[in-house]
């Protein structure tokens, strides 16, 4: 059979992600500690120190506080980096180093319904920080709009399109410091491109299209505007790049784990 053939998928992902969150309720307090410490580090450093010196941040005809402009930002950011951790290093831990997937794979359950859970999985720890981070934000009256609630599905959507892109490398890696071309040449430039930090705005014009199309961005465009209590523009333009990079990765992720099973 074609390693490009359909996603044999049914149910029997279900006790694959059951069995993740299993084992990971046994280390939930530092795991959540861990996830939610660094990015309300930045939160804190950067919104309200450097908030203080920048003040306004203007974004089209509106000025937004920066310490609104830079918690919308690093939400998305929080989101990228939970689920991306997730499916490369625990993932990579499970299928290669502890024999996990190969385990399971005795059961009659597929290796795409373990990719599937394992995407999903990744997606879940994803949105799991993400509440952690946002139930703090809204403590410290960063935002109050009811137009949050719409920030889990975001997010969520978020968290299976970088969990997706996370298994590509999933499948190619031979030891985990094969992640580091990841983070370095891919996750990192695209956290300071897609207006985290500041307006792209301020990007060259070059640089400011790249950035259009990259997932971050299109994220950070669909919740920005929620913490500010106002609908996205074009949500439909940016729901659609999320999806195709979820669609596209999740399929080259499968064909290289199975290439790599085959082998």
């Amino acid at each position: 059979m074609s390693l490009w053939h359909a996603p044999d998928l049914s149910l029997r992902w279900w006790p694959v992600f059951l069995r993740n969150l299993l084992v990971w309720r046994k280390l939930a307090v530092p795991s959540v500690l861990a996830n939610i410490a660094e990015p309300l580090i930045w939160l804190i450093a950067f919104g309200y120190g450097l908030g203080a010196l920048v003040g306004q941040v203007q974004l089209g005809d509106t000025q937004v506080p920066y310490l609104v402009f830079l918690a919308s930002g690093s939400i998305c950011m929080s989101a990228m980096n939970a689920a991306s951790f997730e499916a490369l290093y625990s993932a990579f831990s499970r299928m290669h180093v502890q024999k996990t997937w190969s385990g399971i794979l005795n059961a009659p359950v597929s290796l795409d319904n373990v990719v599937v859970a394992e995407m999903l999985w990744a997606a879940y720890k994803a949105v799991f920080t993400v509440t952690a981070i946002l139930i703090v934000m809204m403590a410290l009256g960063i935002s109050t709009s009811p137009k949050l609630a719409m920030v889990w599905l975001v997010l969520a959507g978020a968290g299976i399109t970088f969990s997706s892109m996370a298994l590509i490398f999933n499948a190619l890696a031979k030891g985990y410091d094969f992640f580091n071309y990841y983070f370095t040449l891919f996750l990192t430039p695209m956290m300071f491109l897609s207006g985290v930090f500041f307006p792209r705005d301020q990007l060259p014009p070059l640089l400011r299209v790249v950035s259009d199309w990259l997932p971050l961005t299109n994220a950070v465009e669909l919740v920005r505007p929620l913490f500010m209590d106002r609908w996205p523009e074009a949500p439909l333009r940016h729901l659609a790049v999320l999806a195709t990079y979820a669609v596209v990765a999740f399929w080259l992720a499968l064909v290289l784990t199975r290439r790599r099973f085959r082998s």
